[in-house]
């Protein structure tokens, strides 16, 4: 095998790659995104169809899915410049060296029983509060617009930051790992126009960004007291503190540590 013939060998391979890592990350983000994947799907289903039309020459229906392929393009930028716009967004801020924080067990339990806790204080003193939980997703372009903190995540500072005379209040919380990045951040609200009209502006906004990233949006309601999660674009209504600390144990653990964890409790069990 002749140098010439590995180089060239060599090219196709890096070729094949690139393509290969482009698609991953383009449809892991799109993934993340409930309104693109929408798209996605009523693009398939014209392509379904346009195969269908095809083996069964269907003339009319053909014709029309024709009409629709050749100024479909324009109609999807113009319609979906948004969708487009935040799912390149999604992309750009997406962490590709997994550089995020990873947590241990114990700091994470600890981080997720002071959110508890101070959800349960807010609770008892009839006070709303928005946190959002960064995951693979970055928020940076979020954070960058509110008011940083970067300090530890602890029951008194969660509960003075929803405090109703503190102006931070208002907006939202993010939490990176187990830091507080920044108060009083604001996010997309959804126009999912299957949402009750009773919702207010925390659950609009919590179930808005997580449309657009994989976080995991904590909403404690102020006139109900009741605690609610927005997870991938779904609202989930009414969780007790047990059941939150249950799903953010296991929403926040990274899989490959989950793997350890068990291998390790094997050789223990063995030992």
């Amino acid at each position: 095998m002749t140098v010439d013939t590995i180089l060239e060998l060599a090219r196709k391979i890096l070729d094949v790659l690139l393509v290969w890592a482009m698609l991953y990350y383009v449809f892991k983000s799109l993934r993340k995104n409930v309104k693109m994947v929408l798209l996605f799907k009523g693009i398939l289903i014209i392509v379904v169809v346009k195969i269908i039309s095809s083996l069964l020459d269907l003339v009319t229906i053909g014709y029309l899915i024709d009409y629709i392929i050749e100024w479909a393009p324009f109609a999807l930028i113009v319609i979906f410049q948004p969708e487009i716009r935040d799912a390149l967004e999604q992309l750009g801020r997406t962490k590709l060296l997994g550089n995020r924080k990873r947590l241990s067990s114990s700091e994470r339990e600890k981080t997720i029983n002071e959110i508890a806790m101070a959800l349960d204080s807010l609770r008892k003193q009839k006070m709303g509060a928005l946190i959002v939980l960064e995951r693979e997703t970055s928020l940076a372009n979020y954070i960058s617009h509110a008011q940083k903190i970067y300090a530890e995540v602890t029951n008194p500072l969660l509960t003075a930051i929803f405090f109703v005379n503190n102006p931070l209040h208002d907006g939202g919380v993010i939490i990176q790992g187990d830091q507080i990045a920044c108060a009083n951040a604001v996010f997309p609200t959804s126009d999912n126009v299957n949402l009750s009209k009773r919702l207010g502006t925390r659950h609009r906004a919590a179930l808005g960004i997580s449309e657009q990233s994989d976080c995991i949006a904590i909403i404690l309601s102020e006139e109900t007291g009741r605690i609610s999660l927005a997870i991938a674009g779904q609202l989930i209504y009414n969780v007790s503190l047990d059941e939150l600390k249950v799903r953010l144990l296991e929403s926040l653990a990274p899989a490959k540590k989950l793997l350890v964890d068990d291998e390790e409790e094997n050789s223990n069990e063995k030992k």
